[in-house]
């Protein structure tokens, strides 16, 4: 029973999700209100982790299979995807760098800005001790 509980909130927040999809006037996909909107009660704590865990566990675990019919239906259609062949591998090549080169740009920023701020800390800490033993 605790695991249909914690499907249906997951399911609320999809069917939610669609509806705001529908009424909003922007091209954002259902999928991703959803995820802002799940990130948003799990940060606010409206909807404890606990209360949906199990059945988000479950969906993780079972994800590949709920790949199956896109790549069968992918599979069908390789005659139609060989005239977009080059296209497409230029496509995924040129964004897989940039994304690779965007993340290595943002964690090496995130990384230096917290690397000033321990340093900063650390010399605040040294003065403090230079303080006192005076």
């Amino acid at each position: 029973m605790k695991f249909i509980k914690q499907l249906a909130i997951i399911l609320t927040i999809s069917f939610i999700a669609e509806m705001m999809e529908h009424l909003i006037p922007l091209p954002i996909a259902a999928s991703m209100y959803g995820l802002v909107l799940m990130v948003i009660c799990l940060v606010t704590h409206i909807i404890p982790l606990e209360k949906v865990e199990g059945a988000a566990d479950f969906l993780v675990e079972i994800m590949p299979m709920l790949f199956i019919p896109s790549t069968v239906g992918i599979m069908t259609s390789v005659d139609a995807l060989k005239q977009m062949l080059v296209p497409l591998v230029v496509i995924c090549v040129s964004t897989t760098f940039l994304i690779m080169i965007v993340t290595g740009r943002t964690a090496q920023f995130i990384l230096r800005k917290e690397g000033s701020g321990k340093k900063e800390a650390s010399d605040g800490e040294k003065k403090d001790t230079e303080v006192q033993k005076s």
